[in-house]
């Protein structure tokens, strides 16, 4: 019988030494580092749930090329050997390809950065899949089986989430996972500039609440009262939540997702992601001093998002606050404000990233117009937390140097353990959370 592996580069990446050994230090960065390094490779997963009866499947979590991985995918004698990589991972996933290769296995390559930068993929692969994969998957694997991959796929439409299959949750094993991955839409009704996902897989859509439920069921089948992430852009944006928040709340599962913080102004709306088990959500408040292009309704006035993530943790589900620094206009002074601002708040937590500019991003092209992008500064740069341009107020290094201490402010131990407490006093008032709950289970 052919066999498919599916080798996933996953993991939580930083180049920058300082920055490196930050997050290896300070508190408040610990988990969430944690918990991005453990999440399963949805994607692979998903495309495994439309594999043939006849096919064989395994699934190999990766974080860099490795010459014993490579022997232990080609044990299995793989027709086609399957790879997903975001931007700071894909010249990994370049290298391991070229160890398959050279073992005689034929690889391929699909995904956001496959997507937004085919030419360059199809270097290092023997096919890559551009856009949306499910509707080529059986294509693919048919032309793999009789040794006739082609080098692209494309969808000629984007696809139908009804017709999504229920991804192979089975291939993870029985070990514990701290979170599994759940996706409920693909892509957000809005364009913000600096996003690398909301459009380059196609058209905002979400999926039927049946498909939802069929997952959830799968999942419980491996544990009975999951923690998941929800693998969105923007949960709730583009939908009517009250049928998506009755499948989730009926799992008994408690989750983690993204949405922008509209969702503290839609009267109810807080209270009943309390009590479907929403214990977390990631905001994005953005900048203090830079108002990015294409946020459309998302983008208001400070106190108005603050007094709406009050409401959404007044329910009892956290919230954290994310910040992209080194916008046009940052200075000392401005991330001296964001550090005071944070200090004096009431969020749960707070992410803090480095402006990136990814392939296929609206930022990108801005920058590589203005000559801004640094030469020196690949790929594997693209973390979130390394600077890859060169900012419009700051030197490259001031802004490096700026970004370490405002982690180090925001990140601190006193710091951190004062949104520690307000994390356990919100999630005293939200109803799905029970006294054994570890905290470590529900916090970012």
């Amino acid at each position: 019988m052919p066999h498919v592996a599916l080798v996933p580069f996953t993991g939580f990446r930083v180049r920058e030494d300082e920055v490196l050994a930050l997050g290896m230090t300070l508190p408040g960065l610990k988990p969430r580092a944690a918990a991005v390094a453990q999440l399963p490779a949805l994607g692979l997963l998903t495309l495994a749930g439309l594999n043939p009866p006849h096919w064989t499947c395994s699934y190999h979590e990766a974080t860099r090329a490795d010459e014993a991985l490579a022997d232990v995918v080609m044990q299995h004698r793989p027709a086609v050997v399957a790879l997903s990589a975001l931007t700071a991972s894909v010249e990994e996933a370049y290298r391991f390809s070229a160890l398959l290769r050279a073992r005689g296995a034929r690889t391929v390559l699909g995904g956001l950065h496959a997507t937004a930068c085919p030419d360059e993929a199809r270097g290092y692969c023997d096919a890559v899949v551009i856009g949306d994969g499910e509707p080529v998957w059986p294509q693919l694997l048919a032309d793999a089986e009789r040794g006739e991959l082609r080098p692209v796929y494309r969808a000629a439409v984007p696809f139908d989430l009804a017709g999504a299959p229920v991804p192979r949750f089975d291939l993870l094993g029985r070990g514990p996972r701290p979170r599994f991955t759940v996706q409920t839409q693909r892509g957000c009704p809005l364009a913000c500039e600096f996003c690398g996902a909301s459009r380059l897989l196609g058209p905002y859509r979400s999926k039927p609440v049946a498909n939802v439920a069929r997952e959830l069921d799968a999942l419980r089948a491996l544990d009975p009262r999951p923690v998941l992430e929800l693998a969105d852009d923007n949960t709730f944006a583009g939908r009517d939540a009250g049928e998506l928040l009755d499948v989730l709340g009926a799992a008994d599962a408690r989750y983690f997702t993204e949405v922008d913080w509209r969702a503290g102004e839609v009267p109810g709306l807080p209270a009943k992601l309390a009590a479907s088990g929403c214990v977390q959500v990631l905001v994005g408040i953005e900048s203090l001093c830079f108002r990015h292009p294409g946020m459309g309704p998302k983008q208001a006035e400070l106190p108005r998002i603050m007094a709406a993530l009050e409401a959404i943790q007044g329910a009892g589900v956290a919230v954290i606050g994310c910040f992209i620094v080194g916008g046009d206009g940052e200075t000392h002074d401005s991330l001296d404000r964001l550090a005071e601002f944070i200090a004096s708040g009431t969020l749960a937590d707070v992410q803090l990233t480095l402006q990136t500019p990814f392939p296929g991003t609206a930022l990108r092209r801005r920058l590589e117009r203005e000559g801004r992008l640094l030469p020196n500064r690949g790929w594997s740069h693209c973390t979130l937390f390394d600077l890859t341009y060169r900012p419009d107020a700051m030197s490259v290094g001031e802004l490096e140097s700026a970004f370490r201490d405002l982690a180090r402010r925001v990140f601190g131990a006193s710091e951190s353990a004062r949104r520690g407490a307000i994390r356990r006093r919100v999630w005293q008032t939200n109803p799905r959370l029970r006294p054994c709950d570890p905290e470590h289970s529900a916090s970012s």
